[in-house]
């Protein structure tokens, strides 16, 4: 026993010896002794400069092309001028309708099922869409199969098939995804928030409808098709294993004597309207929870403010340690989910928007809390705490955009896509000093000027009797919180989108 603790004595002197020497020789060497006293140097990082991977190919596409010879991969994704936009009256879901059947119907010398082994042969994904304002045809193979790739998707953009059984199963599967549209209360409340953020008439808000999906012909499919994917319409992003000049040498054959001329660009409609302020409420019984969104109006990426607003809903609710959520799902534990979304539109303004998930009874009581953070963030100078934890959030991410070729490539063809590099094209060098710039008193300004509770549109999704019975032990009414302006809306009929009758009030 004695030989035991003379051992641990000992032990315990080298440790202690040790230890100082250790602090010893760090503070020596100017080494901080604990982690809250380490420092870094500033990040010295500057993004890949975009004039420089530009090319506008004689064909008509401009093209963004980055070699990156670490595997033995070429990604091609091309961006059409296009989109659900420009559907028809009476054939909305077309522009959907043709961007997926576009990879998935053929072309002009292989059958649908020929195109999907050969690819499955060469171990490709070849994948297209229309949505939104957007349309896009992405090609991932090996670097050694580029050629007959380029091949494959030169007669997919110029002569799809649009095969008559696709078309129909096709057909078949959205109307059954129609089917359920009201099963699940998420859907329910993305589709009435758009309603309410951009008007009922809206391109955006204009949904696909049995007939309008049975109304579609294959000379439809070929018309719009034809409309939209033609070279100057284009913008290519290429990333991978290749030579440079080899490479836009190749895209020029792609997109050289091209079979038809298309329609001149039209511009993405802006004609929103914002709902009147007040709560509205869907009815969905069978769920014993509520999910809300709370909506405002909001802004465009190029307005002036925008650095700001970004910081100040950061601060608010867009960060995991936001006010917002730490109120609601931190203190109150009112929700798993709470968080607030600023970003600033393309085309046209996007909405404010605070969401979270609640049991039935605590709906109105989480909003109310929402709704205090809202106004405390207008009324109460940011901490420089929360000031500088948001913006240095924001600058040190910023090199994580620009990790890989491919995100490169993506963003700067976005920005062309979108007239951003036309308009700033050093929209990224400038990023982080606009952020750096961001003030108290300008996150307290755009606060003030833009979260203003008396436009201020609440949605709620869930059981309408418990929701509006509220929590016991808080006086709080959801259908109270904007003034008493409460409007039930009805389900819609999932194949028509016509609205249904009101259930009787009990």
């Amino acid at each position: 026993m004695k030989k035991i603790q003379t051992t641990a004595c000992a032990l315990t002197l080298l440790l202690c010896s040790a230890g100082f020497s250790l602090k010893t020789t760090a503070q020596d060497n100017g080494i901080a002794d604990r982690p809250e006293k380490l420092s870094f140097p500033p990040l010295n990082y500057e993004p890949p400069a975009q004039a420089r991977f530009r090319v506008t190919l004689p064909t008509g596409p401009i093209a963004y092309v980055l070699p990156d010879r670490e595997l033995p991969l070429v990604n091609i994704a091309i961006y059409v001028k296009t989109g659900e936009y420009l559907d028809p009256a009476g054939q909305e879901g077309l522009a959907d309708l043709t961007g997926y059947l576009l990879t998935h119907s053929g072309t002009k010398s292989k059958s649908a099922d020929a195109l999907e082994e050969r690819l499955a042969f060469l171990a490709a994904h070849l994948s297209s869409a229309v949505s939104g304002s957007q349309g896009s045809v992405t090609l991932n193979l090996l670097s050694k199969d580029v050629d007959e790739g380029l091949g494959i998707l030169r007669e997919v953009l110029t002569a799809p098939r649009f095969q008559a059984d696709k078309i129909e199963l096709r057909k078949q599967q959205l109307l059954q995804d129609m089917q359920q549209r009201n099963d699940d209360s998420s859907g329910i409340e993305g589709r009435e928030a758009g309603f309410l953020a951009y008007g009922e008439h809206f391109w955006e808000n204009r949904q696909p409808t049995a007939a309008s999906i049975q109304s579609i012909t294959p000379a439809d499919l070929a018309a719009f098709h034809q409309a939209w994917f033609y070279p100057s319409n284009l913008i290519v992003a290429v990333n991978g294993d290749f030579d440079r000049a080899e490479m836009i040498g190749k895209l020029n054959a792609l997109f050289s004597g091209w079979p038809f001329a298309g329609k001149p660009p039209v511009a993405v409609p802006t004609n929103t309207v914002f709902a009147a302020p007040g709560v509205y409420l869907v009815n969905k019984p069978e769920v014993n929870q509520g999910r809300v969104s709370m909506l405002l109006p909001g802004v465009r990426r190029d307005n002036p403010d925008y650095f700001a607003v970004a910081v100040m809903n950061d601060i608010l609710g867009g960060g995991f340690n936001s006010r917002i959520v730490n109120r609601v799902r931190g203190e109150e534990g009112l929700a798993y989910d709470a968080h607030s979304t600023f970003a600033g539109g393309t085309y046209y303004p996007l909405t404010f928007s605070v969401g979270f998930q609640s049991k039935s009874r605590t709906v109105g009581y989480a909003a109310s809390l929402a709704m205090e953070e809202i106004r405390r963030i207008a009324a109460e100078p940011v901490s420089d705490q929360e000031l500088n934890t948001s913006k240095h959030g924001f600058i040190d991410r910023f090199p994580r955009a620009f990790a890989t070729k491919g995100q490169t490539a993506a963003i700067f063809a976005q920005d062309e896509f979108t007239g951003r590099y036309a308009t700033h094209p050093d929209y990224w060098k400038n990023y982080r000093s606009r952020l750096a710039a961001v003030t108290g008193a300008d996150v307290q300004r755009v606060a003030r000027k833009y979260l203003t509770l008396d436009k201020l549109v609440i949605l709620a999704v869930g059981n309408k009797e418990e929701m509006l019975l509220g929590q016991p032990g808080h006086p709080v009414k959801l259908q109270e919180l904007t003034g008493g302006k409460f409007t039930e809306l009805p389900l819609r009929d999932p194949l028509t989108m016509r609205p249904l009758p009101l259930s009787p009030a009990k």
